[in-house]
Order: structure tokens, then sequence, then C-alpha cells
């Protein structure tokens, strides 16, 4: 049983049914729904998408070749890299349609989604108490996230959820030998088991709206690496400006920090700056603005967990999942679902709560090292004086910016003996050390 249609929820259940297994999905929401996201596919979710057969259903979507980055009078233009696997172009597609999409796809491979169905708590075996939901977050830096959990932790056994039929107002339990918590990153579900985020961990905070463009065909997504606050001060984190190719355009800005320093940053404020501020040539003003930004709190580089109990997996936001280098959560939510396919086609097939504990491997095997490296640039980053250095000084060569997008998105090539892969390799060494030491090795 898979609890939530998003990104992870329905590619979890996608391969789950492909694989012969029956699965139920529970959706809260009635398709098509919105959702609040950059709606930007990188090379690594259309690589996923792909995957499940559906690269051919994005063909009316707009195709965008690169990446434009701006900062500091210096504008680039950088195609997306050729890799062995990833493709050199990505997608941008409103959630709207892209959830819907995904679900289906999940459902013709056998998959049952119950849409406008409220999961309201998880059943538990006899004898086990969820944690209090509302409880402190957060565990101390460097312990298992949990809520109080200590080394080797995990979430307790559960049968099912108790779930509300939105339409009729009924409540029912449902029941699965095996739970997927994809309800997303404030987690209902995930909280009463006992998940709770690491505070030590990034933080993002995004706000976007729609406007209409003259531009929203242009062939690269553009990002703002100079957005500053009231008083003219540069905060750590980006703005973004996505065409659709529909006559409209995804803005937004997204603010990221181990230390909340954007706690008291007003993002209505912070957006009308971004806003008045983009260049003229994409018409972005009150009059082309298609409503109100809409914005949430994006736990990232696996900061939410534990990730598993013996019968429980925890996928895509609800685990924290968001690569901490931009904001990405969409190809993490793919392939965090399919991960967790995985230990579940070997746990149903006879392996247990053996192959779920196999799912923390894949993780830490396919993220540990990447979001290490990630969470020592959020912290450097989070120095307006080294953020200032490094973006600043780096937009001047288009050569160093080029590799970095590389080491940004994910698309690095295994075993290559590039710029790019030979600096991540030196950064995983770095940030192998003390957070705070690897932040001063980096700056």
């Amino acid at each position: 049983m898979v609890v939530g249609a998003g990104p992870s929820g329905s590619a979890c259940a996608y391969w789950l049914a492909d694989a012969g297994w029956d699965v139920a999905v529970i959706e809260k929401k009635q398709f098509p729904r919105d959702k609040t996201c950059g709606d930007g596919l990188t090379p690594r979710a259309v690589r996923q998408l792909a995957d499940m057969g559906l690269e051919g259903a994005l063909a009316g979507s707009h195709r965008h070749t690169g990446l434009r980055s701006c900062g500091w009078g210096h504008v680039l233009e950088m195609p997306w890299p050729d890799h062995p696997v990833f493709p050199p172009y990505g997608y941008t597609i409103t959630r709207h349609d892209l959830d819907e999409m995904v679900a289906e796809r999940a459902q013709k491979a056998g998959a049952v989604v119950h849409q406008h169905t409220e999961a309201l708590a998880p059943l538990f075996v006899d004898g086990v108490q969820a944690a209090p939901e509302g409880a402190p977050e957060g565990a101390p830096e460097g312990a298992p996230a949990g809520a109080g959990a200590g080394p080797g932790a995990a979430l307790p056994e559960c049968r099912g959820v108790t779930v509300r039929d939105l339409t009729s107002g009924e409540t029912r339990d449902v029941l699965g030998r095996y739970v997927v918590v994809a309800d997303g990153s404030n987690s209902r579900v995930g909280r009463a088991l006992g998940t709770a985020r690491r505070r030590g961990y990034p933080l993002g905070m995004a706000l976007r709206g729609y406007y209409r463009s003259e531009r929203h065909d242009d062939p690269c997504i553009e990002s703002h690496l100079d957005i500053r606050d009231a008083s003219g001060e540069v905060v750590p984190g980006y703005g973004w400006i996505f065409p659709l190719g529909d006559g409209r355009v995804n803005v937004g800005v997204g603010l990221l920090s181990t230390e909340q320093r954007w706690k008291g940053v007003n993002t209505s404020r912070l957006m009308e700056a971004f806003v008045a501020g983009a260049p003229k040539s994409w018409g972005l003003s009150e009059e082309t603005s298609c409503g109100p930004p809409t914005g949430g709190k994006l736990p990232m580089s696996l900061a939410v967990g534990p990730h598993t109990g013996p019968n429980v997996i925890v996928v895509g936001d609800a685990a924290g999942a968001i690569n901490p280098f931009n904001g990405e959560g969409i190809a993490y939510g793919y392939e965090t679902g399919r991960l967790a396919a995985a230990s579940l086609s070997e746990a149903l097939a006879g392996d247990g709560p053996a192959a779920i504990a196999r799912y923390e491997e894949r993780l830490m095997e396919s993220y540990d090292d990447y979001y290490r490296v990630g969470r020592a640039f959020v912290r450097l980053i989070s120095n307006p004086t080294a953020m200032h250095w490094c973006v600043a000084v780096g937009m001047r060569s288009e050569a160093f910016m080029k590799e970095l997008l590389r080491i940004m998105a994910n698309l690095m090539r295994p075993g290559a003996p590039g710029a790019a892969e030979i600096g991540y390799d030196a950064l995983v060494r770095i940030a192998e050390l003390m957070p705070e030491q690897a932040a001063a090795l980096l700056a």
C-alpha cells in the first residue's frame, strides 16, 4: 500500500505493479490537481520517465536544452552536458499534468489508485503507539532522524492506514503487508509513525507563480544567483524563470539554509523584488501575473527519517530526498520510489524485513556522498561573503560553470576523468570532515 500519488508514490506503484504485485495507492486529491513546484524536469527526471515508458507522452511539453545562469552582471548559457545515461535535454510541464500522467501509468500497470481519499492515521500492530503529531521536530546533528531515536532506529511496524473517502465521508481501514510513505514534505503518516527532520540539515523555502510571457518558448531555463532581501543583502538561494511553452513562464524564488538565515525574510517581498528586477524581455508584471504565488518548505539531503521499519519504507519528499544543490525534487522522487520498489519486490518474494533494510543501503549508495557534499555547499553559501566569492568569481569562467553545472545537477559520469568528476571526488573527501571544516575548506 502506497500513501500518496505524487512522483515518488506513483513511481513506486508503477514499478511494483509492473513486476506483478498488488498495489493500492491512497491519494487525497482528485487528478488533475495543482501542486506548487518549479515544473522543471532535468535530464535525471526525463530518464526515469522514459524508463516508465512516458517520454512519448512528454512530446507536447516544452523541451529545454540548457540552463541560462545569471548573476553579478554576467550571463552564461550552458547546454545540458553529454552523459552516457541521461539525455542532454529536459522538459517543463506543470505538476497538474505530470502527476496525473504518472499515476495513470501506474494504474495501467495494474495499481489501484484511490483518489479523493485521505489517509488519516497509520494502523499499528497491537501495543505499538505512534509518536505524537506535532512533537518537536529534529534530532541532534549527526544522529539518525526520528522521534528521539538512537543509532539503528527504525519505524514501528504498520499494517495499513485508516482513510476517509472525501466524497462520501465514510472511513475505513486499508490494509497492506507493506506500507510506503509517500505523502510529501509535510507527511502526516510519516510523522505519526515517528519520522522527524534533522535540524542541522538543509531546509529550503520556495515561492512560485505563473506569468504570461512572449518568451514562453525560450530554449533555456533561467536561474538567477544573486537574489537580495529588502536590505539589499544577497540571500542564500536563487530565482528562476522556467518557460512552459504554453504562453506562460513559471517564476519563483528559493532560499537555502542550514541555519534558517531566511527565517525573518518576507518571501512575498523577495518574490516581488525578483519579479521587478527580472530582465524586462520576460515581461513580468502585475498585469501579466496569472495569480498569487504559492510556496512551502523543502527538507533536503535525506533530512527526514528513519527511512524504514519492519514493513515500512519512506520515499521522496517525505524522506527529505530533495537535492540541496538546486532544490530539485521530482527526479529524486522517481528514483527513491524505484529503489523502494526494488526492495519491496525482494521482500514480497520472501526476503521480508531483510530486504526492507536493503532500501537504506540503496539510498546510501546512491546519495550519501553526494548529499554530504551538498550539505557542506549549503553551509558555505549561507555565508554571504563566501557565496559572493563562489558565485561572482565563478560566473567569470564559462568552463568552470559548465563543470559546476554537471555537479549541481548530479550528472557526473562514472569513471570519467573530467574536471567535474575529479573536483567532485575531492569534495567528497573534504566533506567527510566535520561540516564546519568542510565549509571552511570549500571557501
